[in-house]
């Protein structure tokens, strides 16, 4: 599924008319990767969890030349499927 079948999607469930379901998707979004940006963690309970990772600087090895170089640390996203979507991917 494509962002423009979820905003249908969410817009033939809801009664909501696409555009609208379109602005309160990107709103959504658009919150999240604030937040995340901010380092603070989003919870969607039972769903998924989105949060930033800091990474450690850590050596790394080229895999076409063998020479190893140190890889800078840096942020990630890390995003934590739970209990309800997890469910989902089993078929239960």
């Amino acid at each position: 599924m494509n962002k423009s079948e979820l905003v249908a999607e969410i817009a033939s469930k809801s009664g909501l008319t696409q555009a609208d379901a379109g602005s309160a998707v990107d709103a959504m979004m658009d919150i999240i990767v604030s937040q995340v940006k901010k380092g603070d963690e989003v919870n969607i309970t039972g769903y998924v969890k989105f949060s930033r990772k800091d990474t450690k600087e850590r050596m790394g090895r080229n895999p076409r030349t063998g020479e190893s170089r140190m890889i800078p640390a840096g942020t990630a996203v890390k995003i934590q499927a739970l209990s309800k979507l997890k469910a989902a991917g089993k078929g239960k």
